[in-house]
């Protein structure tokens, strides 16, 4: 966690400052707190939502029956496999 303390101006109507004013109230908190603590919930909501895939429900079953089905491996990773193996058994 950050020690350091970063500034940041923002500039509200008066409707939006008395809106928060109230919203800070109801919270028990300053509006600067309040505010604070709404930016970041918003912000990780928005990060957690672009960090998932989501797919429909056919691209999901294209997804699933290709890495479940079966797998043949192509001539490179055959060879390597082998390799593997004789190493191992060395």
């Amino acid at each position: 966690m950050s020690t350091t303390t970063a500034r940041f101006d923002l500039k509200l109507d008066a409707d939006e400052k008395d809106l928060l004013a109230r919203a800070a109230t109801l919270m028990g908190t300053s509006m600067a707190g309040f505010v604070r603590s709404a930016a970041k919930e918003k912000a990780q909501t928005m990060l957690e939502q672009e960090s998932r895939v989501t797919l429909s429900k056919r691209d999901f079953l294209a997804f699933n029956t290709a890495i479940n089905g079966a797998f043949a491996p192509n001539a490179a990773l055959a060879g390597a496999l082998k390799a593997t193996a004789k190493v191992k058994r060395a």
